[in-house]
């Protein structure tokens, strides 16, 4: 099946016949899961790219109803790490043999163009084989060329979702998807490689709001996709809400490499948080990312975006160890190099 060709409605048929699937234990054995791994291997082996993850501002001045660092959110424990300590938590990665690194945070007005542009050169400094991603929210155009000019490569901003109804659902009015998108041009036109990606089971979502996902993908074409389940956190409007499931976010993962088969995809932390197979199910859902947290152990747990995150063991680099025999014990080859994108 050439998914490039489906139109909406097409979609909105294909995700509908695996809304009635969510066994405890999918069946990977079953199609798109199985195409998806094969396209995988065909495209990048059965190597799984590190990247060393240090989330370095709780604060942030957007208010998304679902994320447990909204501004509104005054339980949120906030804290910030200065250029030095950022520098040596990737500095401390490089020596356990990482060469890719995502420096995440919330929208945080602290971080001046100028302080993250000498934030990527210190990193630059103390590991200068590496690659620097950003995650650092929505900025200006002259922003993005400015930080790409000074040596970041990468650069995550998850779409969220598609549709601009349920957009408007998920965050205040001022945060808009016309906004976003405009961002995300942006950043291809920086000369950045982008990351888009959305979550699965967020309130409102729909298997139409699932195919406008999709569309997007197709026409945007990132080089990254990060995709994993809702997960509410008690302190936001979406506290109560059911969290999305591994089926369904499985399903997406899969259905995103058959339709980008040279795109980077996380096995993110919200899968291994919600089940403890799922890091090892993303993978073989199609996914080829793994991202150990590298953060100061002590700051780990304030930056809690939904409740349940895991933070420590074999999602952090003192489990490297434990990750490196996990993965080969399902027939996986850990890589510590850049892990490009590959045309």
């Amino acid at each position: 099946m050439d998914l490039a060709d489906l139109t909406k409605r097409e979609w909105v048929e294909l995700i509908e016949g695996f809304a009635a699937d969510e066994a405890a234990v999918p069946d990977l054995g079953a199609w798109p899961f199985a195409a998806a791994r094969r396209l995988r291997d065909e495209r990048y082996g059965r190597e799984v790219f590190l990247r060393g993850l240090v989330e370095f501002t709780s604060y942030c001045a957007q208010d998304c109803l679902y994320c447990g660092l909204r501004r509104s959110n005054g339980r949120a424990v906030r804290y910030r790490l200065g250029k030095d300590e950022i520098a040596a938590c990737c500095e401390a990665g490089a020596a356990l043999g990482f060469r890719s690194f995502v420096l995440q945070g919330g929208e945080d007005a602290f971080y001046t163009d100028d302080v993250l542009c000498g934030i990527v050169e210190a990193v630059k400094a103390k590991a200068p084989d590496c690659a620097v991603t950003l995650s650092v929210g929505e900025r200006s155009a002259e922003s993005y060329r400015r930080l790409r000019a000074a040596g970041a490569e990468r650069y995550l901003l998850r779409h969220e979702t598609a549709d601009a109804a349920h957009y408007a659902q998920l965050h205040p009015e001022r945060q808009t998807l016309e906004s976003r998108k405009r961002c995300l041009y942006d950043l291809k036109a920086a000369g950045f490689h982008v990351g888009a990606g959305f979550m699965v089971g967020s309130p409102g979502q729909t298997a139409e709001t699932l195919a406008e996902d999709m569309l997007f993908l197709r026409e945007f074409q990132p080089e990254m996709v990060g995709i994993g389940p809702f997960m509410p956190h008690g302190e936001t409007p979406f506290g109560g809400k059911k969290a999305g499931t591994v089926q369904q976010t499985l399903v997406m993962v899969a259905l995103t490499r058959l339709l980008l088969p040279n795109a980077l995809l996380p096995a993110t932390t919200a899968l291994a948080s919600v089940h403890p197979e799922g890091r090892i199910w993303g993978l073989e859902a199609g996914a080829n990312i793994v991202m150990p947290n590298i953060s100061p152990a002590d700051v780990r747990a304030a930056y809690r975006i939904y409740d349940g995150k895991r933070t420590f063991g074999s999602e952090a680099a003192e489990g490297l160890a434990s990750l490196r025999r996990e993965l080969e014990g399902h027939g996986y080859e850990v890589s510590l190099t850049r892990g490009d994108w590959r045309e």
